[in-house]
Formats: structure tokens, C-alpha cells, sequence
């Protein structure tokens, strides 16, 4: 016989305790291979695939794609082991979703199954071993009076208490499809997700009628439209029948302004932004100092070992190494505080973090030892976590343990700005655009390449002179990069 074995959402890492389901990648009835990925989530840090730790028949899942559940709720139930025939369950001809029925009926006898998992700690992401080929089992049709009656579909099985919307309500929430959806992004699956928006009825303009980002977007103005026209019939004043008090027995309402107020829920990743800037504000006595700096001799330096050849260095990627190099002279700044011990925690190693802005909000990820890498290896690995930032494939594991946070601003085309430190850090370097500026460049005015740079650092680490050098050590590099050949 079978054996049913329930497999609950695990835990994520990096204290995360709740997850969406995003987009379910099996159904009842499928047969799953050990670690294959049954269920795409999303956490407040990333959009991950989850691997099943079991090999077997899929006979129920829990919540519906847009439904939140914490750790340690159940997933999916899988059967597995063997039928009382010893074929493996799901083998094709029926007898699996039987096994998983009597299995779930409590039925017994015959040898108990040998239930092996993968034994891999899921962390939040799948494993490196490629998923089996999927196939559904279909259920026999069992006889009735001699003859095969249509088989009972399989139903999917809710948590109790698991909310279910009326047909046709506006939930943010896609209804499941009776056909595949022509749609490969899950972004594109938010968005519309997001905002109540059908699939099934857009026509995508991709190929193969494969519907895009554009296509989501135009539909949700154009529905934008209808809801404000709508809206502007339904709450014009009659012309003839004024409000007035001594018409409706009571101070006169006015509706007007009602129906232009928008709520957006603060989860997801926009949630965990705002908890985090919040903490910080709340936590760190934050102070910052700003200097502008000449960059002209960076810009030339950069110029000079591209037309060299080989890979492409970045701008960004000098600038880190400029501040791994600050940091090894000012150690106070690559640090935490430990309120509860009451004790500053100075890190050995730098993982940089930096801000990266994507269609899902503002994340941060972390390019571990960066003090070791040179420039080279600093613009790949920048690029390489910048699109997976895009892509929304970043693992907890990238998004976390930063030591500190270098700020590119000037993509946003503004010169200052000062920075909430990324908690539990003590410092972030900001940078603002790299632009011509008159200047005066060996006493004389010249138009040199201008960059505004700023540090905001938590005043318990250190005080306003190891800052001021930290910035100043930062600034004498983005002048004269040859300081940062004679210093390290």
C-alpha cells in the first residue's frame, strides 16, 4: 500500500516566517520525482522555487496561487512507496491515485513503504538535480452495476479557514485557467495578479501569442480609464436636487473625493522595505556627512584600462573597490551594533550590499568578500546579482549579511541625498551623479567631472572624525586614484 506523506512549506532561512504562493507547478493527480520543484513562492526577499522532498502521486494542495501561509503549514500531500500489486504508486495505469485514496481513507494491510525524502535541507531554493518528466495520473473508473461510470474529479484541498472569493470578486487574485496561460514571467503573473486582472481574456502580442509586461500594463490603463468614467457618472451631483441639510434630515455628505483614494497592502518585499527603514530610524542615532569630489582622474583611469582590453570595468565597481580600501583603514564603519549585549560587533570581512531598484521594489544584494576581488571581478559579480535582481531569482542567501551598503543614486539622474543606513549596518556610502561642474583644478576654473558623495553612519560605532576620514580617504581616491595604489 502507499503511504501519504505531507510536505509543509519549509523554513526559508534569514528568519522568514511566511510565504505567497506565486504559481503551483503540479497538480493533484501528478506524479513528482524526489526534490523536483512543485510550488513557486515569493517571501518579502525572494521568489523562489520549493523542491518536494518526495517521491510519489500528488493527491491534494494547500492554498490557492495569491494565498499567504507561514512556515511549517502544509503544501501538498504525496503517496508514496508501493500498491499492494508492488507496482510503485503513480505508475501510470491507475493504481497510483488508488494507493493515495486508500491511503488517505486509512485503509490498511500489506507491508508498510519505506518513505525516503531527498534528505536536502530546503532553504528557500531548489537543488541542482533536474526535475522528472511530470505526467498525470488520471483515476480509474470504477464499475457500477456492471458498467464504467466518468471518473470523480480530483478536488483540490484547502487549510481550513483558508478565505475562498466569490466567483467574479475583485481579489488581486487570478483565477485559476481551464487552459495554459500563454505567460513565462511571474512578474507578469503579479502584476495582474495584483490587480485583478484576468489572463485568459489578453491576447498577447509576444510570439506565439506569449503575453508580455506591455500587454498587462495596457490592459490595467485601459481599465483605469473605464473605473474613472465610471466612477465620475456615478458620483456627479443631480442638478436639479441639491444635497442640503433640511433635504436629508442631517449635515449634508459629500462623496466626491471617495472613490479616489487607493490602499496598497504593505507586504511582500514593499513591506519588508518599509519594517526595515522603519527599524532603522527607530534603532540607529544616524548622522550624515557629505563632500564633493572631482572625478575627472577616476573617469580617465576607468577609460584607460577598458580601451586596454578585456572585460568592461564598471563605475560602480571602482567605487567598491575604493570603499573596501576605506574600510580597511576605518574599520569602525563595517560593524553592527548588538543592543542586547550592548556590544559593537566589527566584522573581519566585507560583504558589500548595494541598492538595486527592480519592477518588485528596492532590494539589496550582497557581493560576499568583496574585499578580495578586484575590479574585474567586482563589475561581474555586480552584473550578474543585478539581473538576477531583475529577474526576481535572488536567493535569501544574496539578499543578506551585508556589512555595508554602497549607494548608487546618480542612476536617478539627482546629486545628494542622505541615506537610511540598511539595518543591522552601521554606515552606507552614497553617490550622487558624475556630471560637469565649473571647479577650480590647480588654481585655476576649469569644467571638471563633479560627483557629490555622502556617508551616513550610526554615531554608536564611532564618532564624527572617523567618519569625516572615512569620506575624505574616499573622496582623495575618486581624485587621485593612484592614493589607492600607494595605501593598500
Amino acid at each position: 500500500m502507499a503511504q501519504v506523506l505531507e510536505f509543509k512549506l519549509p523554513d526559508l532561512g534569514e528568519g522568514l516566517t511566511e510565504a505567497e504562493i506565486v504559481r503551483w507547478l503540479v497538480e493533484v493527480g501528478d506524479v513528482v520525482a524526489v526534490d523536483q520543484p512543485v510550488v513557486e513562492v515569493e517571501t518579502a526577499k525572494a521568489m523562489v522555487e520549493v523542491p518536494c522532498p518526495y517521491g510519489g502521486v500528488v493527491t491534494a494542495r494547500f492554498g490557492a496561487e495569491g494565498t499567504e501561509l507561514p512556515v511549517g503549514a502544509p503544501l501538498l500531500t504525496v503517496a508514496v512507496g508501493e500498491t499492494a500489486d508492488g507496482r510503485p504508486a503513480g505508475d501510470g495505469s491507475g493504481a497510483g491515485t488508488a494507493a493515495a485514496d486508500g491511503a488517505r481513507d486509512g485503509a490498511s494491510g500489506g507491508r508498510e513503504p519505506a518513505a525516503e525524502g531527498s534528505g536536502n535541507v530546503l532553504v528557500g531554493y531548489g537543488t541542482s538535480q533536474a526535475p522528472a518528466r511530470r505526467r498525470r495520473v488520471r483515476p480509474a473508473a470504477p464499475a457500477v452495476n456492471g458498467r464504467s461510470r466518468a471518473p470523480e474529479p480530483v478536488r483540490e484541498t484547502r487549510p481550513t479557514g483558508t478565505p475562498q472569493a466569490a466567483p467574479g470578486a475583485r481579489t488581486g487574485r487570478t483565477a485559476p485557467a481551464d487552459g495554459p496561460v500563454p505567460v513565462i514571467s511571474p512578474l507578469v503573473r503579479r502584476l495582474a495578479r495584483e490587480n485583478g486582472l484576468d489572463l485568459r481574456k489578453l491576447a498577447g502580442s509576444g510570439p506565439d501569442g506569449l503575453i508580455l509586461r506591455a500587454d498587462v500594463e495596457h490592459a490595467l490603463r485601459a481599465a483605469g480609464t473605464q473605473d474613472r468614467t465610471e466612477t465620475t457618472a456615478a458620483t456627479a451631483p443631480a442638478a436639479t436636487t441639491p444635497a442640503t441639510p433640511a433635504a436629508t434630515g442631517g449635515p449634508a455628505r459629500s462623496t466626491a473625493g471617495a472613490a479616489s483614494v487607493t490602499r496598497v497592502p504593505l507586504k511582500g518585499i514593499r513591506g519588508a522595505v518599509a519594517d526595515k527603514l522603519s527599524r532603522s530610524r527607530t534603532e540607529i542615532p544616524d548622522a550624515t556627512c557629505w563632500v564633493d569630489a572631482d572625478a575627472t582622474e577616476l573617469m580617465r583611469t576607468r577609460a584607460a584600462m577598458n580601451a586596454a582590453g578585456g572585460p568592461k570595468i564598471s563605475v560602480l565597481a571602482l567605487l567598491a573597490r575604493i570603499c573596501t580600501a576605506a574600510l580597511a583603514r576605518f574599520p569602525e564603519l563595517n560593524a553592527s551594533v548588538d543592543t542586547g549585549a550592548r556590544e559593537i560587533v566589527r566584522y573581519a570581512d566585507v560583504h558589500l550590499g548595494f541598492a538595486a531598484q527592480t519592477e518588485r521594489g528596492l532590494v539589496v544584494p550582497v557581493v560576499r568578500d568583496a574585499h578580495t576581488r578586484d575590479a574585474e571581478s567586482l563589475t561581474a559579480e555586480f552584473a550578474r546579482l543585478t539581473e538576477a535582481a531583475r529577474a526576481g531569482t535572488l536567493t535569501p542567501a544574496e539578499l543578506t549579511g551585508g556589512t555595508f551598503t554602497l549607494n548608487n543614486y546618480g542612476v536617478f539622474g539627482v546629486d545628494g541625498s542622505t541615506p537610511i543606513i540598511n539595518h543591522p549596518e552601521a554606515a552606507m556610502l552614497g553617490v550622487g551623479r558624475i556630471v560637469p561642474k565649473p571647479w577650480v583644478h590647480e588654481g585655476e576654473l576649469a569644467v571638471r567631472q563633479v560627483v557629490q558623495l555622502s556617508l551616513t553612519f550610526d554615531h554608536r560605532v564611532c564618532d564624527g572624525g572617523t567618519a569625516g576620514g572615512f569620506l575624505r580617504y574616499v573622496a582623495d581616491c575618486v581624485e587621485q586614484p593612484a592614493v589607492l595604489l600607494r595605501t593598500v
